[in-house]
Parts: C-alpha cells; structure tokens; sequence
C-alpha cells in the first residue's frame, strides 16, 4: 500500500499533472484523494492551484470542447454530456460552446452525414436514413438539425 503525501509533496506532483494538460477540477480532486490526501488538504490544493492559475474550469472546458468538435467531430450534446460528467458548470459549458462556430458546426455535419450516406450506399433508402441518423446522434448532434440535414437527402432520386 502507497503511503500518504505530505501536502507539500502532494501539491509538487499534482503541479506537475496540471501542467502536462489541462485538468477539470474533479480529476485533479480525485488524483489528490489518490495520493492520501484528508479533505481541508485537498480543498488547499485545489484553491492554491486556481489561485496560481494551474486549474481554470473555463479554460479546460473551451479545450476540452473545441478539441473534441474539431478532432472527433462530436456534437455539442456529446461534448454536453461529457462536461456534465466531469463536474463542469452550465455556465462554463455554455461558454465551451462559443468557440464552435455555427457555420463550422453545420458543415461538419453535413459532412458526416453525407460520409455515412455513402459508405451505406448498398442498403435500402430507408435504412441508409435509419442508420444515418443513428450514426449522427450517437455523435451528438441535435435531432432537429439531424432531420434538417436528412431532408436533404430525401429531394434525391431514391434508389436501392
């Protein structure tokens, strides 16, 4: 069994951790519980490290969004889900979601969706639907501009 650390020590790794990446304030609270640490020396930690600005909910949550629009091109109810998962603030999720850009938001996907479509391009006209707006939701997009995108898809030839 790892025997506690000191709060000096404690805070000497978990700066450490903090600036490998950026960290939601609940990961670092249970890596801290994971080094030994009581309650009142964690609560110091966590204060000390917002004050020298190692941890910011706002900032992890920006990246955090941004990063998982752009890289896995996950809707905003997925990076939602996420941040709710991590402790994060409606008010830092809401501000999150300002760096997404709507134009880019809609093209992304559209591009999904028309990626899927085509991989489906075999199967019968209403399953490649079925199975294309499962695919977007499970992504995270919101059904009314999933539906948006699929009427689209509707105005073409249907074909087997």
């Amino acid at each position: 069994m790892q025997q506690a650390l000191t709060l000096e020590k404690a805070l000497q790794k978990i700066k450490h951790f903090c600036a490998y990446r950026e960290r939601s304030h609940d990961e670092v609270k249970q890596k801290l519980y994971a080094f030994g640490l009581y309650k009142s020396d964690v609560e110091k930690a966590i204060t000390y490290l917002i004050e020298e600005n190692y941890l910011n909910e706002t900032r992890y949550a920006t990246l955090f969004a941004g990063g998982h629009f752009r890289q896995k091109k996950w809707g905003r109810k997925k990076i939602e889900f996420e941040l709710k998962q991590q402790k994060i603030s409606p008010y830092n999720i809401k501000k999150a979601f300002a760096v997404i850009d709507e134009t880019e938001y809609v093209q992304t996907l559209q591009q999904l969706a028309l990626k899927k479509w085509q991989q489906l391009s075999g199967n019968h006209y209403l399953t490649k639907l079925a199975k294309t707006k499962a695919y977007l939701l499970q992504k995270g997009y919101e059904a009314d501009l999933i539906h948006q995108q699929l009427q689209l898809f509707k105005e073409q030839p249907k074909t087997v």
